[in-house]
């Protein structure tokens, strides 16, 4: 079929019209022939079995029933009247109502002419009747195309309420069919279609909307889902081919006097095996002339920040200048006081900007940025600033790239003088596999599963309100043995005034019982000025607290390795990957660490998922599968990336075996055929082409 034609829009297709076309576009997005074919049902009614009156059950099930109408008649009610119409087959009788219609139903119906009922039947007077059947006669049925499984499609009230039921647009459906024979331009090669023991696209596209069978409903479902992937895929494999024939990066050709002082005398720790397998692969990035584009996922404490600092420390054996840029102020301070220690013992200048730099310093920072002088800048959003310009930036880090858009990370490319600098993109909310493969598929992606040694599971267990008093005794106990604990309350950005409650309340019942002198409390929130919650933050990391009672802002940033216990009040009000992140504060040191979350009785069976995921496992992947099953993959990754993921008919939750192959199969095809240009590949390289010029993928996949 000539895809020319399925661009005709919606208006001109028989049994549409003006009226109809405009509620479609505006309610459905359906503006073409293209957009109708690609509206997939969104589930299905079997209708391949024919009930007997005498087999039908109080069942309240959708059946159907072949018979005759006998004869009509008007029965009064409390409103108006009501129509019944007496049916009949060789084993009994029923009753067919209408509440509304009367004389058009009487009219267009013939009374004992073999008819094809569908409906939901009800028990009433000791006799079956359907209100409002489906009604058709059994040469309609015959010849119709969805006399077997029925499709039921997406609809809105407006849609319904305008009359454009579902049967409406099934109808409008079958006269696409009619017009475009069924036929449909393929899409995929005939090899990968027989290497993946696929239908053709056009008995595909007819089995998705008209099954004759579940058998073949099934086999046109894979084939869609398995294009829909296979294409966004090749899209994104070719992106990151494209990048590393094309965009040059700076050659890093020694790993110098820097790197090596470092790794000799000052590395506090042995590598663990996955921190030497990622350098190796970062090293490798680095070396080639193409610009590295890489993605670090590592767990909480799985020392991704030393792996970071190292690869500076490459940058500034070639001459290069180095920055990292992460989300929020204290994550800044943080990873600039931590990697302080190290230049300075390295002789390397480093320097940290943020929103609250004051100005003197930043005229400072920005003269030896543009000199050379100054080698690591850390910071936050302040980095991207137009004023802010390096000598010769030749790596650039960015830390929990979630929190980023992607025109963030492009302002970064364009602080690079004659190439853009090599990227390193580092998160500690493990993304799933197949999250990872699909929104992040244009990355190499290096990820460090193993935590440094000498580091023990966090403990982590589930205590209800009523147990607070034995908890406090448990904090009690830990702190005589010289640990620290955080107390943390949920933060709802809605209800500021309530979360604010929330902590004064928690933090007075605190308060009364561990008493001043003998215990010393610190607290941070988000309405403190930021040089309040700093002098707050040293006081519990130089030790003189024991206890921090916070909202989330201390999710990502604090590092003390003496707090040994994390207590996560109302627990059931966090998503996973925050719980996670909050007990990832703890278990920093060698001892033994805990991580209490509290909750009161009534619990939805998501929290209760949740809750059992967290004290089942420490494994950062395996949480992030859980979350994305309950949250979907646009919430699990934020308003920035979750546009990618408009799927029409692929789950990447339910589907992710179908997204291995698809992914599978198109590094195969690139592998072997790397520009598409082989006569095989014509439909696929046509596909491709269509589908750079085009946003969304199913605009062109027909």
């Amino acid at each position: 079929m000539n895809t020319a034609f399925l661009q005709t829009p919606i208006d001109y297709l028989k049994g549409v019209g003006p009226n109809r076309a405009d509620l479609l576009r505006k309610e459905l997005n359906i503006h073409t022939f293209q957009d109708l074919l690609n509206l997939f049902p969104n589930r299905y009614i079997d209708r391949t079995r024919y009930y007997k009156i005498n087999q039908i059950q109080q069942s309240n099930a959708e059946i159907q029933v072949i018979g005759v109408i006998k004869n009509f008649k008007e029965v009064a009610q409390k409103r108006g009247k009501r129509l019944v119409a007496t049916f009949q087959d060789e084993t009994g009788t029923m009753e067919l109502v209408w509440f509304r219609g009367h004389k058009w139903i009487k009219d267009s119906l013939k009374l004992n002419t073999p008819y094809v009922i569908f409906g939901k039947t009800n028990w009433f007077n000791g006799k079956f009747s359907m209100p409002h059947p489906d009604i058709e006669t059994t040469e309609d049925h015959k010849n119709g195309l969805n006399n077997g499984i029925q499709p039921i499609y997406p609809s809105t009230e407006k849609l319904t309420n305008k009359g454009i039921s579902n049967r409406v647009v099934s109808k409008v459906v079958q006269q696409l069919f009619l017009e475009t024979k069924g036929r449909f331009t393929e899409t995929l090669s005939n090899e990968l279609i027989s290497d993946v023991k696929l239908i053709s696209k056009s008995e595909a596209l007819l089995n998705i909307h008209f099954p004759k069978n579940q058998e073949l409903l099934a086999k046109a479902q894979l084939r869609l889902k398995f294009e829909e992937l296979f294409f966004i895929q090749l899209q994104l494999i070719i992106k990151n081919l494209i990048h590393k024939t094309k965009i040059k990066g700076f050659t890093f050709n020694k790993v110098g006097t820097y790197f090596n002082t470092f790794f000799n005398n000052h590395l506090p720790f042995e590598l663990t095996n996955a921190q030497k397998r990622v350098l190796k692969e970062i090293r490798a990035d680095l070396g080639s002339n193409a610009q590295m584009n890489r993605l670090l996922q590592g767990d909480v404490g799985s020392g991704k920040t030393i792996v970071a600092f190292m690869c500076m420390l490459m940058a500034i054996d070639n001459g290069f200048q180095a920055c990292l840029m992460a989300p929020t102020e204290i994550l800044s301070v943080q990873h600039y006081n931590g990697l302080l220690e190290w230049c300075k013992k390295l002789n390397i200048n480093i320097e940290i900007l943020t929103g609250s730099t004051k100005t003197s310093n930043r005229k400072t920072i920005h003269k030896d940025l543009e000199s050379g002088d100054l080698q690591i800048l850390i910071g936050t959003h302040a980095l991207l600033e137009d004023k802010v310009k390096f000598k010769n930036l030749g790596l650039a880090i960015i830390d929990e790239q979630h929190r980023f858009g992607v025109a963030q990370r492009k302002k970064l490319w364009d602080k690079g003088i004659s190439n853009p600098p090599h990227i390193l993109v580092m998160t500690a909310t493990p993304i799933p596999r197949t999250l990872a493969m699909s929104v992040y598929g244009d990355l190499d992606i290096s990820v460090i599963d193993e935590l440094p040694p000498g580091r023990q599971a966090i403990k982590t267990v589930h205590r209800f309100d009523k147990n607070r008093l034995n908890v406090f005794k448990f904090i009690k106990d830990e702190i005589k043995k010289g640990r620290q604990v955080y107390v943390v309350y949920p933060l709802i950005q809605e209800s500021e005034k309530m979360d604010y409650k929330d902590l004064m309340d928690g933090y007075e019942s605190i308060s009364r019982d561990f008493p001043m002198p003998e215990y010393q409390i610190s607290i941070v929130h988000g309405k403190m000025k930021p040089a309040d919650k700093d002098y707050e933050m040293q006081r519990f990391a130089k030790g003189e607290t024991q206890i921090m009672v916070a909202t989330t802002v201390i999710e990502v940033g604090v590092n003390v390795p003496n707090a040994s216990v994390m207590i996560i009040e109302s627990a059931e009000r966090f998503g996973l990957s925050q719980l996670h992140q909050l007990r990832g504060r703890v278990g920093r040191g060698a001892e033994q660490s805990y991580c209490i979350l509290m909750t009161g009785h009534k619990l939805s069976d998501d929290s209760k998922t949740r809750l059992n995921t967290m004290v089942k496992t420490n494994d950062g992947f395996e949480i992030a599968e859980v979350d994305l099953k309950l949250r979907g993959p646009g919430d699990v990754m934020g308003t920035q990336q979750s546009g990618v993921l408009n799927l029409r008919i692929a789950d990447i939750v339910k589907d992710k075996d179908v997204l291995q192959h698809a992914r599978y199969y198109a590094k195969k095809v690139l592998k072997e055929d790397p520009s598409l240009s082989h006569p095989n590949n014509v439909n696929i390289l046509n596909t491709y082409k269509a589908l750079s010029k085009y946003k969304n993928i199913w605009n062109y996949i027909s």
